[in-house]
């Protein structure tokens, strides 16, 4: 049994690095080719940003709303590719005079993790030049990674897995065939889901075997403890940011800072929020598959549980990206 995992995983990690090599893409040459957004377009589509929950809102506020929640989406992507860079390099230690095309694999994983990097921080700074000022985004990359590094690798892998396939997700159910999105926005995340789409593979792969070393039942009760903690950091950063964008929205907007529109504006955008980074992951068949396989009925209560707070964060609308 244990040769036929071998086996399968070298296939799979081989997959990996043939696909990586012919999909191979270039930031200026295939992405942004010299374009600049667009601003008569939204960024991301109604399924993630629930601008058409607010439907006090007239269609420019909308459109607005969604590129202010587009650029912080790109923010947050390039925020999370900071430890998941930084772990997979960790990780790739245990292949180092091991399985070469295991390592190969996660070498060029991280090489595009760093590319991705350098992509959303080119985009902020071209979002940034179109969009009038007083946008922030106070997250700082290296803070959220070394919290986020200093739980067990169990758990720092399994959110991983969950934040690739959501991405996956996100794109191919609700991005992809949206009409009205800015050209570039799209291209964006086409290429990125074309590498992650990889990098998915390889986060499994990883996430199994990091399971297979865990020594206990305590061990893995300890794993699912972290996890818990870590999407309870998520959270946090969400409800911060998710003001910090509210705010930004409604003073470009000039619609008055309290009242009812305006407490309904900050609770559809954190529950935006909590939809995209953290329900709609939790929510992917995918990920709840590869959960489900390697916890007891016991720990997955406890996930669930954590998870029930922020279980009203599900669009009104019928095409939530989540893949069946």
């Amino acid at each position: 049994m244990q040769t036929s995992h071998a086996s399968s995983d070298a296939q799979r990690y081989a997959r990996t690095i043939e696909v990586s090599k012919r999909i191979r893409w270039d930031i200026d040459r295939d992405v942004i080719r010299g374009r600049e957004f667009d601003l008569d377009h939204k960024f991301l589509p109604d399924g993630l940003s629930l601008v058409d929950e607010l439907d006090f809102l007239s269609a420019s506020q909308q459109r607005f709303l969604s590129q202010v929640q587009g650029r912080t989406y790109a923010n947050m992507f390039g925020l999370v590719e900071r430890f998941i860079g930084a772990k997979m390099l960790e990780v790739s230690r245990d292949h180092w005079l091991g399985d070469q095309t295991a390592l190969e694999a996660i070498v060029r994983f991280t090489d595009e993790e760093l590319k991705h990097q350098e992509l959303f921080r080119r985009i902020e700074l071209l979002v940034g030049a179109s969009m009038p000022p007083g946008y922030r985004f106070e997250v700082a990359p290296n803070d959220v990674a070394s919290f986020v590094l200093g739980k067990c690798t169990w758990a720092v892998l399994a959110l991983t897995c969950d934040i690739e396939l959501f991405s996956l997700a996100h794109y191919r159910a609700s991005i992809e065939g949206a009409e009205g999105l800015s050209a570039l926005f799209k291209d964006v995340f086409l290429y990125h889901w074309r590498e992650e789409s990889q990098h998915a593979v390889i986060d499994e792969l990883e996430w199994v075997r990091e399971d297979r070393k865990l020594p206990s039942d305590a061990a893995r009760d300890a794993a699912v403890d972290d996890l818990i903690a870590l999407v309870g950091g998520v959270d946090g950063i969400l409800q911060a940011q998710a003001a910090s964008d509210a705010a930004y929205f409604k003073s470009v907007s000039g619609m008055p800072a309290d009242g009812p529109q305006a407490a309904a504006i900050d609770a559809t955008v954190l529950k935006a929020y909590r939809w995209q980074y953290i329900v709609s992951g939790a929510m992917e068949p995918r990920f709840q598959q590869m959960l489900a396989s390697l916890v007891s009925d016991a720990q997955m209560q406890r996930i669930n549980a954590a998870l029930a707070p922020l279980a009203y964060a599900v669009p009104i609308r019928a095409d939530a990206p989540v893949v069946h």
